[in-house]
């Protein structure tokens, strides 16, 4: 496993492929998956070529089948693309987080990443550059620090899950440009807000724990723009994609409260929502207090759409209500 912090964003290596313009072919795993969906239809609409990799027999020529058995992903499905992109694997937002089910989280996240890892490191010079997901999760809970791609990794299930998961991507090896997407809760009614739009419909709404707590988040269109930049500006290590204003669970579930017409009044203590969801979940995603800063994409100079978790809380139901 990596030492903690270990990793940073750094160039590229300079092999003649697996950069963001290279052959202009991008494969995507975790296609199906809501970050997944919005990252082909973007690539897609801007005349990228896009190869899935999909748990079932192929339905069209730029399908591939992969992780149906213990069969190695073969390599040619990955020689002469620009990038991989690897989203896969069990449900976070899942509950409850039974110790079958961690190992579910962990299993998932380890097959699917190690197999596109040992494909892309069988290219060798040849590599093409593998942007996997990740995690802010990786800081844990840390109150009043400013954490950013330099901080040292927190302690906890989640921090464990998204260190091993980190591990296996890297090991695609160094001839691959290789990018740790170190994801915050996507605000999207199929993201982070699903189970919130459902208690504030019902006026259930309201502060969970203290509700003062820091919590990373982006948009779906940030998001998509930022591993699309990362892939296309040749970034390396790990990058935070989380909104560039610190928010607290309030401030993003007010928001939601507000856009809904509903209130915001009924606190959950955190003694409640340990013992109905159990600690690692609820100490990991709902009371942990992270002000993760994005210092890689504003160093690269990404701008986002999204400033504030209030705009996009709005843009989600906006788009929740376009689809109803």
């Amino acid at each position: 496993m990596p030492k903690a912090g270990e990793h940073r964003a750094a160039p590229a290596p300079q092999n003649g492929r697996g950069r963001g313009r290279g052959s202009g072919r991008v494969v995507v795993a975790g296609a199906s998956g809501l970050i997944g969906t919005a990252l082909v239809e973007s690539l897609r609409a801007d005349g990228v070529e896009v190869h899935t990799l999909v748990r079932r027999p192929p339905a069209a020529p730029d399908e591939h089948e992969w992780l149906l058995d213990d069969t190695p992903l073969d390599p040619a499905v990955l020689d002469g693309a620009a990038a991989v992109v690897s989203l896969g694997g069990a449900n976070i937002g899942r509950i409850p987080w039974t110790p079958a089910y961690k190992r579910e989280l962990l299993a998932s996240r380890m097959r699917g990443t190690g197999t596109i890892a040992r494909a892309v490191r069988a290219l060798g010079a040849d590599a093409p550059a593998l942007l996997s997901a990740s995690a802010a999760g990786y800081y844990g809970s840390r109150p009043g620090e400013v954490l950013d791609e330099a901080s040292t990794r927190g302690r906890g299930f989640m921090s464990d899950l998204v260190a091993h998961w980190e591990a296996a991507a890297l090991g695609a090896g160094e001839h691959a440009r290789t990018v740790l997407l170190r994801t915050a809760p996507v605000v999207h009614a199929k993201g982070v807000l699903a189970p919130m739009i459902r208690l504030t419909m019902l006026g259930a709404g309201g502060p969970l724990g203290r509700g003062t707590q820091a919590w990373p988040w982006i948009s779906l269109d940030d998001e998509v723009r930022a591993i699309r930049f990362a892939l296309d500006h040749e970034l390396a290590g790990p990058i935070n994609l989380t909104g560039p204003t610190r928010a607290t669970a309030n401030d993003l579930g007010f928001a939601l409260a507000v856009g809904l017409n509903r209130p915001f009044l009924l606190r959950a203590p955190a003694f409640a929502l340990r013992a109905a969801l159990g600690r690692d979940l609820a100490d990991g995603l709902l009371l942990a207090d992270a002000h993760v800063v994005p210092e890689a994409l504003h160093a690269a100079g990404f701008t986002f759409t999204h400033h504030r978790v209030e705009a996009a809380v709005a843009a989600a139901i906006d788009a929740m209500r376009a689809r109803a």
